[in-house]
């Protein structure tokens, strides 16, 4: 009880965990859905009492701030892109599987859409399989982890170790016999591994590190799946050759490479997927002054000139203007109040020469209403 006013404290939803810990990755795993908040008009916000007020909007602000994942043509591309590729992976322990590499540029929503295939396929081999391994243990066929920068091959594999709760003391080779055995006796399948890039540092050459992903594929039986920001260009799966001599690079012929592109309103298609997206998100907001045709019709151009097509800025975005939206009881979102609302750095470099070729008709967000004709509109 609260010693103040004599209530129960209020807790909320917030949900504090780490994927890249066996608990963590199985509350989001298994967590339950998000309970949506109550539509209210402003005649009921003010009927509320100041305490049910601050519960209200409480409940709000961790809804808004966890919208998604959304699926997207983008999204649902991958996950089937995916999905081809770890399950055509069925090879017996003494071959190794290829491996996929998500590499795209930041903010375009890479590390949600590889979490939400991981979830989902999580879900699935549970459900084919059953919660319980042969050897008894706990089966978990997916983890997730993510590195940091510098990451050498001891230090992944300690990541490894400490996902599934093992010590992490001991060289490289000791390690990663501790993390074989936990994958094989809890039936692990597929290694999510974020931020590929940081392995070894932006400084190592790609040989090496090249070397230690190979590494990671014949000491573990399962599809790695890796996500990372321009590691094509650092020549990982080239390993240093050029040329006709691409063809020794090992790394490069196991592994498949994926991408996600930003929302592209260049063309009739674009424009309708870009209208999609904003008429579902839409939707999920809960705004006293909501109307259809807020984010979709009003804001349209708006917000893509703001986020660049950019998934996670986008996002970013619209649960920053809800949050001030609330706060100042404006409970709308529309121009003048996004325009108080400050977003990522790339996104606002971005801003005003796109936002420039809106005010000249030479690009458009609105399906139906193709630019002037004349000039490339992206």
């Amino acid at each position: 009880m609260n010693a103040q006013d004599g209530v129960e404290p209020f807790e909320g939803d917030d949900r504090q965990y780490s994927p890249t810990r066996l608990s963590g990755w199985l509350q989001e795993v298994n967590g339950p859905d998000r309970i949506r908040p109550e539509q209210h008009t402003r005649a009921q916000l003010a009927d509320l009492s100041p305490r049910a007020l601050l519960i209200y909007n409480d409940n709000r602000a961790v809804w808004h701030a966890n919208i998604g994942p959304i699926d997207t043509p983008q999204l649902l591309d991958l996950h089937e892109e995916l999905n081809e590729i770890v399950e055509s992976n069925r090879q017996d322990g003494d071959k190794t599987k290829p491996a996929a590499l998500l590499d795209a540029y930041p903010g375009l929503g890479k590390s949600t859409a590889v979490r939400a295939y991981g979830r989902k396929l999580f879900r699935e081999k549970i459900t084919l399989r059953g919660e319980t391994a042969p050897s008894g243990d706990r089966r978990v066929p997916v983890i997730y982890i993510a590195l940091s920068g510098n990451t050498q091959i001891r230090g992944l594999n300690a990541a490894i170790c400490r996902f599934y709760g093992l010590p992490v003391t001991g060289d490289a080779d000791t390690l990663a016999e501790r993390a074989v055995d936990a994958v094989l006796s809890m039936r692990t399948a597929v290694f999510i591994i974020d931020d590929i890039h940081f392995l070894a540092g932006a400084n190592t050459n790609s040989v090496r590190m090249s070397n230690q992903l190979k590494y990671l594929a014949n000491v573990f039986p399962v599809t790695l799946v890796y996500v990372g920001v321009g590691v094509q260009q650092r020549g990982m799966l080239s390993e240093g050759f050029s040329g006709r001599k691409n063809e020794l690079a090992q790394f490069g012929r196991r592994t498949t490479t994926l991408t996600l592109l930003p929302f592209q309103i260049d063309n009739e298609e674009g424009r309708q997927q870009w209208r999609v997206l904003l008429k579902t998100i839409e939707k999920k907001l809960i705004l006293a002054e909501k109307y259809p045709g807020m984010l979709a019709r009003d804001l349209s151009d708006y917000l893509y000139a703001r986020s660049t097509g950019h998934f996670a800025s986008l996002m970013a975005l619209i649960n920053r203007g809800c949050l001030r939206a609330i706060r100042s009881g404006h409970e709308r979102l529309d121009k003048d109040l996004m325009d108080q609302v400050k977003n990522d750095v790339a996104a606002e470099e971005s801003r005003k020469e796109l936002e420039a070729a809106m005010r000249a008709g030479l690009l458009t967000s609105r399906p139906g209403q193709p630019p002037k004709p004349g000039r490339k509109t992206a």
